[in-house]
């Protein structure tokens, strides 16, 4: 690993400060010290502030628009087959990568998509929409009781029901790159960057590719909750084998190995900009939007597939005391959308909604009460984060304007 001092200088004084022993708000946008890994400098701004800062000032975007052009000209195929693979939802992020891979860079993208545990209508449409709007797609649909064993076991074990969709939505389009012989695979951002994390691939295109057995647990994937694997007692709850987690796992480090598949992030080639992807999607893919707010949040554009979603960003603000709209304005500040103000009111505002649209689907789905889901909710609040005043939990530090 990267020691600061190798970093540049924008970076060297970041440093992480102890989630358990304090809560701190970063002093340019309204995220906290209590998402996984990330780090803060002396001015008290968070790692991906300082990246946003880098980006600004010392990448040239221009220079990296040639790199991604020679990358597809390497990777391009003359026989009119795939030549790329983008993992998609049919959101609106991965609409804008297959679309400017197809129209700007000429290429011939398979969209692979890992279904949501309860896709909801609009997300249904979109990913159709995509679809008829010129690109190819593979949709892998989990057995749906095996699918669900493990989102309740990841519920209780790690406080959180998306991560078997997220071994899935990493996993598959690797199997799907051998499949097919198809050595290119483009995801959308980096999100320890964008959003919140290390910084110590800061000049780094590609995805780090982890591999697993299945003697030894869930991990292999590039996020926090699951880089701590969920133990082999955990993921084979009573009636799943290990001949059922085929999906679910990445392909032997072998076979890897042969193929030579890279994967690699859009975001190191192109400025990141949520808000452009949605003109852009729904100008060309047919994206559509809710016409309501998403629950948790004061945005009806972004994670509109899953109707289940609500719930891993509510087990988030649990964890962490920060949810989706902390997300949501945490970027839109660094992208000057909104103030910094104006996200700390939006933040107070919608941080921690519960989501009540979705409950009794949510409590059927996972089989379980409201007093059994109100434990597992209690299990993971952490004392510097959570206090209980008249049988009702509130934070203990909310974020304040400066």
């Amino acid at each position: 690993m990267t020691s600061n001092l190798e970093l540049p200088e924008i970076f060297r004084d970041l440093k992480t400060i102890d989630p358990d022993k304090e809560v701190v708000f970063c002093k340019n946008c309204t995220m906290s010290n209590q998402r996984p890994r990330i780090q803060f400098n002396e001015k008290g701004f968070c790692s991906p502030c300082v990246f946003h800062q880098y980006k600004n000032k010392f990448i040239d975007w221009d220079k990296r628009e040639k790199e991604l052009s020679a990358l597809c000209d390497k990777h391009r195929k003359d026989d009119g087959t795939w030549d790329v693979i983008v993992p998609s939802s049919g959101g609106k992020d991965s609409s804008y990568v297959s679309y400017m891979l197809k129209e700007k860079y000429g290429m011939k993208p398979l969209t692979v998509t890992w279904a949501p545990a309860v896709p909801t209508d609009i997300g249904q449409e979109n990913l159709f929409n995509m679809c008829y709007t010129g690109q190819d797609n593979i949709l892998f649909t989990p057995d749906g009781i095996i699918h669900r064993k493990l989102s309740k076991a990841s519920l209780i074990e790690l406080g959180d029901n998306f991560i078997p969709f997220a071994y899935g939505q990493i996993n598959v389009p690797l199997q799907c790159a051998l499949k097919f012989n198809i050595p290119f695979v483009m995801y959308g951002e980096n999100g320890d960057l964008e959003y919140g994390g290390s910084v110590q691939d800061y000049d780094r295109p590609t995805l780090k590719i982890s591999t697993t057995t299945i003697e030894d647990k869930f991990t292999g994937l590039p996020t926090p909750a699951a880089a701590s694997g969920l133990p082999k007692e955990n993921w084979l709850p009573e009636g799943v084998k290990i001949e059922d987690l085929q999906l679910y796992l990445p392909p032997l480090k072998k076979e890897l190995d042969k193929t030579k598949i890279e994967e690699h992030y859009f975001s190191y080639y192109e400025d990141w900009k949520p808000e452009e992807h949605f003109e852009i999607a729904k100008k060309y893919c047919g994206y559509k939007i809710n016409e309501k707010r998403t629950e948790g949040t004061y945005t009806n554009f972004a994670s509109l597939d899953d109707k289940l979603d609500g719930f891993h960003y509510y087990l988030m603000f649990i964890k962490q005391g920060i949810g989706r709209a902390t997300s949501d304005t945490a970027h839109q500040v660094r992208q000057e959308v909104i103030t910094r103000d104006e996200g700390v009111e939006l933040v107070r505002n919608y941080d921690g909604e519960f989501p009540s649209q979705h409950l009794d689907l949510f409590l059927d789905y996972m089989d379980m009460n409201m007093d059994e889901l109100n434990q597992v909710f209690d299990n993971y609040r952490r004392s510097i984060i959570w206090k209980k005043e008249n049988e009702e939990w509130k934070l203990k530090q909310q974020i304040t304007k400066l």
